[in-house]
């Protein structure tokens, strides 16, 4: 299953760096964000959510069985 960040990210042409840039963090952020070893702020979710255009939910949302 692809990680809905880095399928958002692709939908609108961003590199990691670019994304990166956007929201002020680290290319390294955004790479373990879309591998699910990093769990961002709420202030980061946000940012990557408007720079892509989604929502939270359609980003970050896991159903009570997914979470670990």
């Amino acid at each position: 299953m692809s990680n809905p960040v880095k399928v958002a990210r692709v939908t609108v042409d961003l590199t990691q760096q670019q994304l990166a840039e956007q929201v002020g963090a680290t290319r390294q952020t955004i790479s373990l964000i879309e591998k699910d070893k990093y769990n961002p702020s709420l202030n980061l979710c946000l940012a990557i959510c408007y720079a892509v255009g989604q929502t939270l939910d359609q980003l970050f949302w896991q159903e009570e069985e997914d979470v670990k």
